[in-house]
């Protein structure tokens, strides 16, 4: 292992990402697992989504389409297992924090990030890990402090040319090798935690997707992705006006309306607060539209009854002359 050579440009984020998408996938047959697909996304995809606020994100494996863009990088030899992999990714990167991610966790979100980082923060440990649902370890969906990562590769290094390990130093080795060397800290997960290494896993993911309490927040995350939107609204508001428009004007002019605020808020470069404005604005006039249609029709003997003529009379016939004033 040469010397750790640090990016051209150091940056202030507060974490970099090195994502692990080269393995071979041998109990999908070979598949290519990072370009599978859970709820219309591809697997890797779905995990950059989840790391997309780092200052760099690096994929080790054999550049591909990516939603987002990223650094590449891989290991020598390629195939050369996931310490190898990470040493590649890890040279790539210049934060103190550093999250090390699978590509095939279709159930990772952005809060698990943020709770690993926390987690790390403020527990003082090396690094913080997530565990599945039978309590196991899981060293690809953590976060990590970059200086104890680094320490610990340049001494695995030696210590496997030593053993006889391949080519490379690090070709081979188990990540158990490197992290029962740090202080770990642990965060219970089964959810985020859950990646897709069989045919069933996948099955599994992509029907728990279409559950009636995620499909929604499936569905808006694939659509914003497919888009290139970064934007959070609350999806709320925009359910609200659609019913408004939908029962106060007519059932098509929901998906109308809900385009044209999307419309005007992105002709203001609005963020969540012009989609807000714009929906309330779009909602009080579905309402008044719809007030319109059941408001109660003035009585005859009511005011303004006729307007000016008499009921059932025709407003273009000319009227009678008045009459001679009878108090006169």
């Amino acid at each position: 292992m040469t010397a750790y050579e640090p990016p051209d440009a150091a940056h202030d984020a507060s974490y970099d990402a090195v994502v692990l998408a080269g393995g071979a996938a041998r109990r999908l047959g070979g598949a290519d697992k990072p370009g599978l697909r859970v709820g219309g996304r591809a697997l890797l995809d779905r995990v950059l989504g989840a790391c997309a606020d780092a200052g760099t994100t690096v994929v080790v494996a054999d550049p591909r389409p990516t939603a987002r863009p990223v650094r590449w990088a891989r290991e020598e030899p390629p195939g050369a297992g996931p310490v190898a992999a990470l040493d590649a990714g890890l040279r790539h990167t210049a934060a103190e924090a550093v999250v090390v991610l699978s590509a095939d966790l279709p159930f990772l979100e952005p809060a698990t990030v943020r709770s690993l980082l926390t987690a790390l923060r403020t527990s003082g440990a090396d690094g913080a890990l997530l565990t599945d649902a039978d309590g196991r370890d899981q060293p690809l969906v953590a976060a990590y402090r970059a200086p104890a990562l680094r320490r610990e590769l340049a001494a695995l290094a030696p210590a496997a040319s030593v053993s006889g390990s391949a080519a490379g130093g690090l070709t081979g080795l188990p990540l158990r090798r490197l992290t029962a060397a740090l202080a770990l800290t642990r965060v219970p997960d089964p959810v985020a935690s859950f990646d897709c290494d069989t045919w069933d896993d996948l099955v599994t993911a992509r029907a728990r997707i279409r559950e009636h309490g995620h499909v929604l927040d499936e569905w808006i995350s694939a659509v914003k992705d497919e888009l290139g939107i970064d934007l959070d609204v609350d999806t709320g508001i925009l359910l609200d006006l659609a019913r408004d428009a939908a029962h106060g004007v007519a059932r098509p002019a929901a998906p109308l309306t809900t385009f044209l605020v999307g419309y005007a808020a992105a002709q203001g470069k609005g963020g969540p607060e012009a989609v807000a404005e714009a929906s309330r604005k779009a909602a009080a006039l579905a309402l008044r539209w719809a007030d319109e249609n059941t408001a109660e029709a003035p009585s005859e003997a009511g005011p303004g009854a006729g307007l000016g003529t008499a009921p059932g009379a025709d407003a273009d016939a000319p009227q009678a002359a008045p009459g001679p004033d009878v108090a006169g």
